[in-house]
């Protein structure tokens, strides 16, 4: 029997654990980015409720919450040709592509004015970083034409609850926002019924 969230409570585990331990942000890169990556390997186990594109804009459904929000870990799901805006966390964030591809084309801040700061095209298995001290400020956009994209997205802190910034592309004033979460049901990964039935043989 395959446990389809083994991989997810890994990563779960691994953040819990560097937060309790007030690992720095290097350590966070390193260790938690090895266990979405090890996560990401794989496209047999998010739910379809979690995958689901919509036809007007991008969707971001959270998968976990840690209960003292230090971090949260979310699917984020992009239609055909969908982008966020121009936009910062303020917070640290690994970002692990799951389905499709995406684009991600950093900026930073210049005298009040944003310049282009690189992109980055990440295929299924790859995984990014962004945080205040590597650069913030990104816009993301699904490569692809004629599918959704997904991504599976690590932050440090409830990132649907964060005051964040929008930035305009042509002066660089910044606006607030809070993304907000799209789900219509509660996550439940720790439902580990079957596996212990099976192992009683019941």
């Amino acid at each position: 029997m395959t446990d389809n969230f083994a991989q997810l409570r890994h990563l779960v585990g691994v953040l819990t654990g560097l937060c309790d331990a007030c690992a720095d942000e290097t350590a966070i890169r390193d260790e938690a980015g090895a266990a979405l990556r090890r996560l990401v390997a794989t496209d047999d186990w998010l739910p379809p409720e979690f995958a689901a594109a919509d036809p007007t804009q991008y969707r971001q459904y959270l998968l976990y919450c840690d209960p003292r929000e230090r971090f949260s870990v979310v699917s984020f799901v992009w239609g055909p040709g969908q982008k966020t805006p121009v936009h910062d966390h303020t917070v640290w964030g690994l970002i692990g592509m799951l389905r499709g591809a995406e684009i991600s084309r950093g900026y930073r801040l210049n005298a009040g004015r944003l310049a282009a700061d690189g992109e980055e095209r990440l295929l299924p298995g790859a995984i990014t970083a962004v945080s205040p001290t590597i650069g913030d400020i990104h816009q993301v956009e699904n490569a692809l034409l004629d599918r959704p994209s997904i991504s599976i997205h690590a932050y440090g802190a409830n990132i649907g609850a964060v005051a964040r910034h929008l930035f305009a592309l042509d002066n660089g004033e910044a606006k607030p926002f809070v993304s907000g979460y799209a789900n219509a049901v509660i996550p439940n990964l720790w439902d580990r019924t079957a596996e212990t039935r099976a192992r009683l043989g019941l």
